[in-house]
């Protein structure tokens, strides 16, 4: 994990990254404390780009990759900023010769396995758990198991969100491509477990569908976070873009837009934190986000439950009569939880997020880069102080 900051105004964007970074191999990870993650992404204008979670791309390191654009790039501008970061996406796109079709036709087979594997262990896990509870399964037990593992992962990724820069058909074009391998791999996978021909077709879909699509549920360990940010020739204030990228197959890269930010005459500063933003979220929101989070549904959780202990309190009324008042108890909890909440909201925007923003919108160059390092050391200390793996070193910021 990693933390990284980006905070602009009218004036300047400064962005921050702490100086750990995860590598990827066949199956082992490692995290090095030391790496650079911002780089300038031309040599001559104002453009900077940050990276986060992995440090390489099918196989090549981000820094090597960047520095091959950036000579590619040479004296070219662009009118936005929008426009660099469409020209990066396409240098990775549509058949780079730094990603070979034999390094992609790896990373479908690594992918392909690693899922399987994953499959497989839940399905384990359930076995194990009924012969702990049962002493033993029966063969009809198992094929109940494998059947609705299967189909859960395949719910899981028939609902997941489609690639928008991959064309339509491609999953077509992707099957009959490495139909052969998938076979072989659900093959060697699944061979002490009963497969019906439908539970085959729903594993071949799920690994096309794990190779084009995005789940909100399910993070690849390869995910690599890409931050583009700074001025286009005509831009007048700093915007900022990012992307979610994963891998490339048959030439066409996988990835997605993730957020984007632009200063202009009505918003005129902001502050965006990627991957590791606890801290930062508490110091600009006054509150622990994973609290806040256990606060709001437990006020909610109190609410639903004093309705109910209140009707079961009352003697005189029927069944139908407890019902219908506990309906609208609840409903009165739901709004008065609303209330709440919505005037919580307020007093954040009043008294921390908007008075913190009005500052950012006026600071100097170097008070915006002070800025940034100072909320990715907090992230930094944090991990030193607590429990938790640390994952956060700390990196100076590109001005």
């Amino acid at each position: 994990m990693t933390a990284e900051i980006a905070i602009m105004n009218k004036e300047a964007i400064a962005l921050a990254s702490d100086s750990a970074v995860t590598m990827t191999g066949e199956s082992t990870q490692k995290i090095f404390p030391s790496a650079n993650k911002l780089f300038t992404l031309s040599k001559y204008h104002p453009v900077g780009i940050m990276i986060y979670g992995n440090a390489t791309f099918m196989g090549v390191p981000w820094e090597t990759i960047i520095k091959i654009y950036r000579n590619d790039l040479s004296k070219k501008q662009f009118d936005t900023l929008g426009e660099y970061a469409d020209d990066f996406i396409a240098f990775l796109n549509d058949g780079n010769q730094l990603f070979p079709v034999s390094v992609q036709e790896t990373v479908v087979r690594r992918d392909v396995h690693s899922y399987f594997d994953y499959i497989l262990t839940k399905i384990l896990e359930r076995v194990n758990n009924c012969f702990i509870e049962e002493g033993q399964i029966s063969d009809e037990t198992l094929e109940q198991i494998v059947s609705e593992t299967i189909k859960e992962h395949y719910e899981v990724w028939k609902n997941a969100s489609d690639t928008p820069p991959i064309p339509n058909g491609f999953g077509k074009v992707i099957l009959k491509k490495y139909e052969a391998l998938i076979e072989k791999d659900i093959k060697n996978t699944f061979e002490d477990y009963p497969l019906s021909d439908k539970h085959l077709e729903q594993l071949k879909m799920i690994a096309i569908w794990t190779l084009l699509k995005f789940s909100e549920t399910i993070v690849k360990d390869d995910m690599t976070g890409i931050v583009i940010a700074g001025f286009g020739k005509n831009d007048i204030f700093p915007s900022l873009v990012s992307y979610h990228l994963e891998k490339i197959i048959n030439d066409k890269l996988k990835y997605k837009k993730d957020a984007s930010q632009k200063i202009d005459f009505e918003n005129g500063a902001a502050i965006m934190y990627f991957a590791q933003g606890e801290m930062v979220h508490a110091f600009m929101e006054g509150v622990d986000p994973k609290y806040k989070t256990v606060k709001d549904a437990y006020i909610s959780q109190i609410f639903d439950d004093y309705a109910r202990i209140i009707v079961s309190k009352i003697e005189k009324y029927t069944s139908e009569e407890k019902r219908e008042l506990e309906e609208k108890l609840v409903e009165i909890g739901k709004q008065i939880v609303k209330d709440l909440n919505n005037k919580l909201e307020t007093y954040r925007r009043n008294y921390h997020s908007d008075p913190i923003i009005n500052v950012v919108s006026g600071l100097p160059k170097d008070e915006l880069a002070a800025m940034a390092e100072s909320l990715v050391n907090l992230t930094s200390f944090k991990r030193r102080v607590t429990p938790e793996r640390e994952t956060v070193g700390v990196q100076s910021t590109l001005r």
